[in-house]
């Protein structure tokens, strides 16, 4: 069961030594048949999981949610994900979440040790002593990481134009104490207050220097991580340099090895879905984090010395319905294409298995808050069984008896969603509605969604992130992720009493009915999660598939990743 925002003593007191005992050592351990002795140098070509896309910007006060991902191996959190925990070292997570960590597999990152208080709620971290920034010219001289740091960049985020509306509004104050201690003072208890800035989208320390020479160029970024930021070429590659004067070790073999391995880290951009498997498949690509199930069969008949990792997409795919607008401000007209489309189908035929047909807004891998289909209420399962003379009698009895027509609009840099809604578009035709697809590329797609200037239909993929963001961010007022446009002041305010509540088993139960509620309601067209597919090459060391450790963040991953040079000669490449 997920515990992490349980807030007991024994348990405060428990997070503290753990936390404690990471000060020194932060890297995790390999243990087993994993304990071969690293190798330096070389270089690792990567495509990311959304190895399509571009980075959306180099400042993070633009809260664009790819911004992690892009420069997580550069700048780092408080917290990360401890990957001592993963299942290729003997633990029990994949880390493969979008932004969810299990409350016994979170470290301290840039944090020595933190904890939280009460009388006022606060939470203390000290940092880690002597974490440099490296020198970069014209920018900044090499100087330490200090606790002004985390407040600087608090600060821009809080007032940043563009912020997640009430993202920090639990917040009071922030305030370094000491040169090396931070102290975040609460308005009340706030159930995700680490995940909002020691973990989250937004953690990422940046240092004012960096702000002031101008945040939205890259050439002017530098931070505390594992390697620097010196080449992008946009639609292209981002390359990272290894930084000889990082912190962090890894233990292996019961030796601790100074990281990072690599000398060079490439994030490949490859618009084109047969050019990035070919790329994988040739060996320009080390490491492919998101193969379509289609792809799967012909790489291991083609690359059968690849090695794989599968997991359940970290997004769900789906239709948003305006219900801002006509027809869609009608319960019934929303419920109706819902059950005009055949999701079994799709499951079958379009994902020939690789899916599930329930696993979205609340992922499975969700213990505690994940609820199954056929445990919710009837009128939630209904919506899953294909019924088009029931979707036609909806239709009727809200005034459209001949059907309608309507514009949605998808991003053209997913293939699934670009085979997919033609699909959903026959199924809608046969009860007498009509769609315009409209794809878009993704900056002009976001855009539309966040000036709320989008179509009445916005075909989707939207992650997960954790158990209470994923209802938070969709379905409460006014929130940026928010594509149907949901509004309603009773789940706004379950929502807060969500967050204010200490007790996660009764935090869980809330969730469940919300959950529950949203579904029924169908903003969404809801349709099947499917899975997903990690490839990686064996001269790829010390990686077992994971993805993230943090809100969409890999770079301590591919930081303890590395080459073996011989091996990958042995191979022909």
């Amino acid at each position: 069961m997920n515990n992490r925002f349980k807030s007991t003593a024994p348990m405060r007191r428990l997070a503290l030594a753990s936390a404690t005992a990471l000060a020194l050592l932060g890297a995790p351990a390999i243990a087993g048949a994993q304990a071969e002795k690293p190798k330096y140098g070389g270089n690792l070509s990567i495509g990311m999981v959304y190895v399509t896309l571009s980075p959306l910007s180099w400042d993070p006060t633009d809260w664009t949610w790819k911004y992690a991902q892009d420069t997580g191996l550069m700048h780092e959190s408080l917290l990360a994900g401890d990957l001592t925990k993963s299942k290729s070292r003997g633990g029990p997570y994949p880390f493969t979440a979008d932004s969810w960590l299990p409350s016994d597999a979170i470290r301290g990152e840039l944090a020595a040790s933190w904890k939280f208080l009460d009388n006022p709620p606060r939470a203390e971290f000290k940092l880690r002593k002597g974490v440099m920034f490296p020198d970069k010219p014209g920018v900044m001289k090499s100087r330490e990481l200090v606790a002004q740091d985390v407040v600087d960049t608090y600060t821009r985020l809080d007032k940043s134009p563009k912020k997640v509306a009430t993202f920090f509004d639990h917040v009071e104050k922030v305030e370094a104490t000491d040169k090396h201690t931070v102290l975040f003072t609460f308005k009340q208890y706030f159930a995700e207050w680490d995940y909002r800035f020691g973990w989250g989208y937004y953690s990422s320390i940046v240092p004012k220097e960096v702000a002031d020479a101008g945040a939205k160029d890259w050439k002017n970024h530098v931070g505390t991580g594992p390697f620097q930021l010196t080449d992008y070429v946009q639609g292209n590659t981002v390359t990272f340099t290894k930084n000889p004067i990082y912190w962090d070790k890894e233990m292996i073999g019961g030796q601790p090895y100074k990281l990072p391995f690599a000398d060079k880290i490439s994030y490949r951009i490859i618009k084109d879905e047969s050019a990035y498997i070919t790329a994988l498949r040739t060996g320009k690509l080390d490491v492919l984090e998101g193969v379509r199930w289609s792809s799967v069969d012909e790489l291991k008949k083609n690359a059968p010395s690849l090695k794989w990792n599968r997991w359940l997409n970290t997004g769900g795919t789906f239709m948003a319905m305006r219900v801002d607008q006509k027809p869609f401000d009608d319960v019934r007209v929303r419920r109706a294409l819902n059950m005009a489309v055949n999701k079994q189908e799709i499951v079958k035929a379009f994902y020939n298995g690789n899916a599930e047909l329930f696993a979205y807004p609340m992922h499975p891998d969700y213990t505690g808050y994940y609820e199954p289909l056929d445990q919710m209420t009837e009128s939630a399962r209904e919506l899953f069984i294909y019924n088009p003379e029931k979707a036609k009698a909806l239709l009727a009895e809200a005034g459209f008896p001949k059907g309608f027509s309507f514009k949605v609009q998808v991003c053209a840099c997913s293939p699934d969603h670009m085979d997919l809604l033609p699909l959903i578009a026959a199924y809608l035709e046969k009860v007498g509605v009509k769609i315009e697809i409209q794809p878009m590329e993704y900056g002009a797609f976001l855009s539309a969604m966040t000036t709320r200037t989008h179509a009445p239909g916005y075909f989707m993929q939207n992650g997960h992130t954790n158990p209470t963001t994923s209802i938070r961010k969709s379905f409460v007022s006014k929130q940026l992720w928010n594509p149907s446009g949901w509004s309603d002041p009773e789940m706004d305010k379950r929502m807060a009493a969500a967050y204010a509540e200490r007790d996660e088993v009764k935090r869980q139960r809330m969730i469940k009915i919300m959950t529950r509620d949203i579904v029924e309601k169908a903003p969404y067209i809801w349709l099947p999660v499917p899975y997903v597919y990690t490839a990686w090459w064996p001269w790829v060391k010390n990686y077992g598939g994971e993805l993230r450790v943090g809100s969409e963040r890999p770079g301590p991953i591919h930081a303890r990743m590395w080459v073996d040079q011989d091996l990958k000669k042995k191979m022909g490449f």
